[in-house]
């Protein structure tokens, strides 16, 4: 549906954020969300349709947050540098933005199903990945095996960097494990292997 969006639509979303951060996802409910932004309910269907058109603006707006935080990497001659710079962009987003990253990653709103609108522009998302794993592999310093396209190489960036950053988030072994140094030496042994003199031959 084409949403409204001004003053009364932002200040629902805002009251959506501050819910699901201070409360958890059991609190957002149609009449909550109103109520914290002081307004009628029918504020919240007129512009988004219900609370599932809610969650889904805030599902898009991290999206959004997040492509600017990597997007804001500057671009340098060095790519293997711009690249980890970029994974730390991410990290950052994560750390600073849970609420943001658990809607977008991890469903913390049982039975939300993102739009396909969302989705794709989700997706965008690896955009940055791409356009850095290639400009790399135009003038040389990055791998460019055959049966290994440039988004499957940006895919394994993501993945791995994503895949950091959840353990992090959910605190896993954070007792025993320094996840901060374990991000940057993970990360640098990945983009390291971007090498073309040290990368392993692909497997088909």
């Amino acid at each position: 549906m084409n949403r409204t969006h001004d003053e009364t639509s932002e200040a629902l979303l805002a009251a959506a954020h501050r819910l699901l951060a201070e409360t958890g996802p059991d609190s957002l409910t149609v009449r909550r969300i109103a109520n914290e932004a002081g307004m009628s309910t029918m504020n919240v269907y007129s512009r988004f349709g219900g609370k599932d058109g809610v969650i889904d603006e805030l599902y898009a707006d991290g999206y959004r947050r997040l492509v600017a935080a990597i997007e804001s990497v500057p671009t340098t001659d060095d790519t293997l540098d711009d690249i980890s710079n970029v994974a730390r962009a991410y990290r950052d987003f994560a750390r600073e933005n849970p609420t943001y990253y658990g809607i977008m990653f991890r469903r913390t709103v049982h039975g939300f199903e993102p739009s396909q609108a969302s989705i794709d522009l989700g997706l965008g998302g690896l955009t940055s990945f791409v356009d850095r794993v290639r400009a790399g592999q135009e003038h040389g310093a990055v791998i460019k095996p055959d049966g290994f396209e440039t988004i499957d190489i940006a895919a394994w960036l993501w993945a791995t960097c994503h895949g950091l950053v959840s353990l992090e988030l959910d605190g896993v072994g954070d007792t025993h494990v320094q996840w901060s140094t374990v991000f940057e030496n993970g990360m640098n042994a990945t983009i390291g292997a971007l090498r073309p003199a040290v990368a392993p031959s692909p497997t088909h």
